[in-house]
């Protein structure tokens, strides 16, 4: 077998193909042997023999065999079949060698059919030479065609068309589209030689007008390109925008708006005042990649190492995402569900939506969407106004270069509405699967596929945001570190970072184990890692100051060192009070930095029965002491007097921050009944949960950092709501197992524990 690798060329079965013998020795590095057998493969690009490789070539090639070599050096080649290049082998100096299989036709063309289009062509092909000297000679040689393949293969190096248009006709496996392809091809040659000779008068057909139009288009084409590779100094912006948009994959409806602005734009010049906003919008359009991205298979114990190499901890999580990366894999689907990572600030919500796009091998872009308050920046501004600009989300897109990104909208909880609309609603197009496809934004005007992003969602609370788009989302909880956990993302990798980022090595700077738990328990007061980061980070530049001066031995940092290196008092975290007194309780309370615990005082003092408010409680914490007295005069009837006589005073320490949340029921509860009843409550007692009227312990949330709160602090006992158990799975091992965690249905059931009943 010998292969003979073409380019620019159309063969196909049935047809004689001559050629040069030396030219036939030289691509195929052998020597033509009677009735051997010949496959032709058709390159990519145009390029010298001993520069092939085996990505150079298409996957369909053409076999036949070598019926004659006469004495003027030329030899026939008889084609007879397509075939599919299985194996293939390309050595500089020696024959390219493959394994081939027979590729099989669509017969979907009637005999009669053929013949009729085969006549049509010869016919026109006459008329066509019957204009030329040699016209006669011609008309022998067309008679002897007995196929529209013959004829195409005679005429292939006539053609003006491009290699890959020439190669579509050879991969196209229906008879009838393949005929209908050769037609369009002559036909238009016919048409692009009668243009250029000035020889076509007579009408014509419909149909010919179209050929002739599309001829005419495709000469001036590559006229001009000719004309642009000759002299490209010359080439001006806006034919160099028209060929950027001609090669551009966008849509019909983008490619006719960018071509109604492209003839605005010739028309206006350079000299109009619209012409730079003209010329940004095409910019724009072309830039981007309007093509789908094909899927690319998943390794999940691959994605589930980059999780982990990113990111310690954060179990709950990581499963949540390798299940949808399976699913996704499993569908072979671009897109998910929209997911929503909700916690503290510093917890990793915005990094791991990087190393998800690492896993999936995509491109990762982030959308900052705090204090945005204008409709504008997500829909895009309309071109009408000076200074327009597309949204957020489109400008995402475009700097990524592909239309299937990772993308995060980070701080979404943090939108704002104005007299510029609001741009929480224009979001609900953006998260819909069902509307998102159609994405129009008001700069470009015209629909784009948002389908086969990856959407992610970061916020710090669920309260601010609306209940539409929270519908469209998944949430997924991000609960605050344990001591444990960042003391091992310290470790592991905030440390190893800031050393790098101060230019310090591991010779320079010794931070021992003890020294970071020092930093974390006494110079950290966060659910995240972000302050820990910084404490880091400038324990690292102090060090490089003592290296910079001379200090040529290496710094161990020990913990008593910590304060004059941080140049920082330890921050205050409340323990559990020294001595126990009636009428104080511990509770619990979650922040957006974590969870701390507070006390709960109460005091009566001589008056009229008047309650006393004070550690600028809000609304829900007041209706929350209004139920706790009620439920305490209901259960100690007899100290009823001591309501009407005396005055009560509830105060929350720390009066200049303001507490509000529905958990500190029980706590209230608690305090006054051991006011009343004059029974100190054990300070190592800790509870949290709401209350009822009918005396019931209601589920709160923020349950992990709560009880991480109460271990920090010394709290030996905590109550919670007997319908908050399920989500101690949430909690850290190391954290339940310092605590004893009771759950409670009613509050009798505390004040029974806490020895008040």
């Amino acid at each position: 077998m010998i292969v003979v690798p073409i380019y620019d060329a159309i063969i196909l079965p049935g047809a004689n193909v001559y050629m040069k013998s030396d030219n036939f020795t030289e691509l195929s590095k052998r020597e033509p042997e009677l009735n051997k057998k010949v496959v032709f493969l058709f390159a990519k690009e145009k390029q010298d023999r001993d520069d092939y490789d085996e990505n150079s070539f298409y996957p369909i090639g053409v076999s036949g065999y070598i019926t004659e070599i006469n004495e003027n050096n030329y030899l026939v080649i008889r084609t007879t079949d397509r075939v599919n290049v299985d194996l293939l082998t390309v050595t500089n100096d020696r024959p390219i060698e493959l394994t081939i299989a027979k590729r099989a036709d669509i017969n979907d063309l009637e005999v009669d059919e053929a013949n009729n289009k085969l006549e049509a062509m010869k016919g026109a092909l006459i008329d066509f030479v019957s204009n030329f000297k040699w016209g006669t000679i011609s008309r022998n040689y067309i008679n002897q065609w007995h196929s529209l393949n013959e004829i195409i293969v005679a005429m292939s190096s006539w053609l003006n068309n491009t290699a890959a248009e020439k190669y579509a006709v050879v991969a196209e496996d229906s008879v009838k589209k393949q005929t209908e392809m050769i037609e369009t091809m002559l036909y238009e040659f016919l048409e692009i030689t009668k243009v250029t000779n000035e020889a076509a008068t007579a009408q014509e057909e419909d149909n010919q007008k179209a050929y002739r139009e599309q001829a005419i288009k495709k000469q001036m084409e590559y006229l001009q390109k000719e004309l642009d590779e000759m002299h490209p100094e010359n080439v001006t912006e806006v034919r160099k925008m028209e060929i950027k948009m001609q090669e551009s994959d966008m849509n019909e409806t983008a490619r006719k708006e960018a071509e109604k602005v492209l003839n605005r734009l010739k028309q206006e010049g350079n000299n109009s005042p619209e012409y730079g906003t003209l010329y940004d919008y095409l910019d724009f359009v072309t830039s981007l990649s309007w093509k789908h991205e094909t899927y690319q298979p998943v390794d999940l114990e691959q994605a589930r190492k980059v999780l982990d190499e990113d990111h310690f901890g954060l179990k709950k999580v990581k499963e949540r995402i390798l299940q949808q990366i399976a699913v996704m894999d499993l569908n072979h689907d671009q897109k998910g569900s929209i997911l929503c990572f909700v916690g503290a600030p510093g917890t990793g919500k915005t990094s791991i939506g990087q190393s998800i796009a690492k896993a999936l091998h995509r491109k990762y872009v982030r959308v900052s969407l705090g204090g945005v308050r204008d409709e504008a920046d997500i829909r895009g501004h309309r071109r009408t106004y000076i200074g327009a600009m597309p949204g957020r989300i489109m400008d995402g897109i475009h700097k990524s270069g592909v239309s299937n990104p990772v993308m995060v909208l980070d701080e979404v909880d943090k939108l704002s509405a104005s007299y510029n609309g609001d741009p929480a609603s224009a979001l609900l197009e953006v998260l819909d699967p069902e509307q998102n496809s159609t994405f129009t934004d008001h700069y470009m005007n015209v629909p784009y596929d948002l389908s086969d992003v990856l959407f992610i969602c970061t916020a710090n609370t669920l309260d601010t945001i609306p209940e539409p788009l929270l519908n469209r989302m998944e949430v997924i909880q991000f609960n605050g570190y344990s001591a444990t956990e960042k003391f091992e993302i310290a470790r592991r990798h905030l440390l190893p970072k800031a050393m790098e980022a101060a230019g310090i090595t591991a010779d320079d700077l010794e931070v021992p184990d003890e020294t970071i738990k020092t930093i974390i328990s006494d110079y950290t007061m966060e659910g995240g890692v972000r302050g820990l980061k910084k404490r880091l980070d400038t324990l690292c530049r102090f060090a490089a100051v003592r290296i910079v001066e001379g200090n040529h031995e290496k710094i161990v940092v020990q913990p008593d060192e910590v304060h004059d290196y941080l140049d920082m008092k330890p921050i205050h975290h409340e323990h559990v009070l020294a001595k126990k007194k009636p009428g104080i309780v511990t509770g619990l309370a979650w922040t957006m930095a974590g969870g701390e615990i507070l006390f709960i005082e109460t005091m009566m003092t001589k008056g009229s029965g008047k309650l006393i408010i004070t550690g600028q409680l809000g609304d829900v914490m007041k209706e929350s002491a209004q139920i706790a007295i009620t439920l305490v005069k209901s259960m100690f009837p007899e100290q009823a007097k001591y309501f009407e006589e005396n005055d009560i005073h509830i105060h929350v320490p720390e009066g200049s921050i303001k507490k509000d949340g529905p958990s500190a029921g029980i706590t209230l509860t608690t305090a006054l009944a051991s006011l009343v009843t004059g029974k100190a409550v054990d300070p190592k007692y800790a509870m949290t949960g709401e209350v009822s009227l009918r005396g019931v312990v209601m589920p709160i949330g923020g349950l992990p950092e709560k009880l991480m709160a109460a271990s920090r602090a010394g709290i030996s006992t905590v109550f919670i709501p007997k319908e908050n158990v399920e989500d101690l799975k949430d909690v850290a091992d190391e954290v339940k197992n310092n605590l004893e965690i009771i759950p409670v249905e009613e509050v009798s059931d505390v004040l029974k524990k806490t020895g008040i009943l």
